[in-house]
């Protein structure tokens, strides 16, 4: 895999506004948070890629073999992937604060990427993570602000694997912020009023 291209949905940045990467969910495209960031950072810059697998028809950023069963092999490759392109972007806009968002699938490819390379952004807000595994630990990761949200009824994403992952970046040193309500896998107010307040903290 050596091409970093995405086919993705851009905005550049205006005066000292960050750039935000945001991730789909499966099934979801690069559409599915630009009118998000655009109420919460009208000022931001914004790069949301589509994902480039198909899963019968539905767009997701790497492969599984079952649900919640990962091809590691290819997620692998994939994260590389998308880290060459985050970087890319990143490199165009030197001294700017990055910011990263993610649901589901969006989420755990942006969390794949942030466990390689904990360099790549400020902020890192992961919602409804499905993490199976342990991460390596990464000092990079220290200091970061990182806010992750859950469903405790969630089907797709069991809670406790959601707390292995606060967890993990706990001992990163990284700084936490969550919220958790009584649903399942779906986005609620209190999640999108804890994104707007982690995004646009000074």
């Amino acid at each position: 895999m050596t091409s970093s291209h995405y086919i993705a949905l851009t905005k550049e940045p205006k005066d000292d506004a960050p750039l935000i990467f945001a991730f789909h969910g499966t099934g979801g495209n690069e559409h599915q948070f630009s009118e998000l960031v655009e109420q919460i950072l009208p000022q931001a810059g914004l790069v949301s890629p589509r994902g480039d697998v198909s899963e019968h028809g539905a767009l997701r950023f790497f492969r599984r073999t079952g649900e919640g069963v990962y091809d590691m092999a290819d997620l692998a490759e994939r994260t590389e992937k998308m880290a060459a392109f985050i970087a890319s972007h990143k490199a165009a806009h030197p001294g700017r604060a990055v910011y990263g968002l993610g649901y589901s699938n969006g989420a755990n490819i942006l969390a794949a990427v942030a466990f390689k390379h904990g360099d790549l952004f400020d902020r890192i807000a992961l919602l409804h993570p499905l993490i199976p595994w342990r991460p390596a630990d990464n000092a990079e990761l220290s200091g970061k602000k990182v806010l992750i949200t859950a469903g405790r009824r969630d089907p797709i994403c069991p809670l406790p694997l959601t707390d292995c992952l606060i967890d993990y970046f706990e001992a990163q040193g990284s700084q936490i912020d969550t919220s958790i309500h009584d649903g399942g896998h779906e986005i609620r107010q209190e999640e999108l009023s804890a994104l707007q307040a982690f995004l646009s903290a000074s």
